[in-house]
């Protein structure tokens, strides 16, 4: 089977918008099934759909016709909402996405997975960082909700990935994900010295990534040929900060064992696994502008 439409939830956000308009621009029909008024101008359709009510979920992407499912319609942070409301949008938004998706027969889900999984932003306690790059194989451990609201969804892709006739299912680890304009801002011109941006920087590994990057591996994903559930980091080959990524591992992660190069000022994150199954590389980075 053939797809040729995708549902993206979510889609009145920013990096939603950005990927519809990156399945858009590729050939394919697009729906946007958000919540409250369509802020958005790309989709060829769009259905207002409350995704923590599995019957709306359910509805939406069956009215859809879609072949495959971008989830991105999360609560993307935990600062303004009570602990249990932010669970719930990252979890059971995605049960219902997946068994909606699964009952369909959907060809493709992607979902929403965070740098937090590991720990990150959110929690008191310092980034458990055993090595150097991160990749998929490294430990995890949230604390906070937001994290283990993505390390819920990524155990959920697992378990709806082992069914029979399971859609195939990607996670997406994604860092913070500004735009050109946001990168201008927060990057260009501002003191991005090690000594400037550690405290900052050291619990996300000082990753980001582009907003367009963060569609086109969207897109890799759907059109990817793997089976089951699969995680994938999504972050920019570089990082964030303006020293040699080595000095970068030797002073803020002094007991992680470095077990590949760290050149130049490239990423503390490795992305060789969504390279090698999506053939997805980030193209974007903050010192191009």
């Amino acid at each position: 089977m053939s797809i040729d439409r995708v549902a993206v939830t979510g889609g009145n956000g920013k990096i939603g918008e950005a990927i519809l308009r990156e399945f858009a621009d590729a050939g394919y029909g697009t729906v946007d099934l958000s919540r409250g008024k369509r802020r958005e101008e790309v989709a060829d359709s769009y259905r207002t759909t409350d995704l923590l009510d599995a019957g709306e979920t359910y509805g939406s992407l069956a009215a859809s016709d879609a072949d495959a499912v971008v989830h991105m319609g999360t609560i993307p942070s935990p600062v303004r909402h009570p602990e249990h409301v932010t669970f719930e949008s990252n979890a059971m938004s995605a049960y219902h996405v997946l068994e909606a998706a699964a009952e369909l027969g959907l060809e493709a889900v992607v979902l929403p997975s965070s740098i937090n999984v590991m720990g990150a932003d959110y929690q008191d306690a310092p980034t458990d960082v055993r090595y150097l790059p991160v990749d998929e194989d490294h430990p995890l451990t949230p604390r906070d909700p937001y994290a283990l609201g993505k390390r819920t969804t990524e155990v959920l892709g697992d378990g709806f990935g082992r069914r029979p006739d399971a859609p195939r299912i990607a996670s997406l680890r994604y860092p913070w994900v500004p735009s050109g304009e946001q990168i201008r801002e927060q990057f260009v011109g501002t003191d991005r010295s090690l000594d400037a941006v550690r405290a900052s920087g050291r619990s996300t590994l000082f990753s980001y990534l582009h907003v367009a990057d963060a569609a086109a591996i969207a897109r890799r994903a759907v059109e990817a040929d793997f089976d089951g559930h699969e995680a994938f980091w999504a972050v920019a080959a570089d990082t964030n900060v303006d020293a040699p990524s080595e000095r970068v591992a030797a002073e803020c992660y002094p007991d992680a064992q470095v077990r590949g190069s760290l050149d130049g000022r490239e990423s503390l994150i490795s992305t060789t696994k969504a390279r090698e199954v999506l053939g997805w590389e980030p193209e974007h980075s903050w010192r191009d502008h």
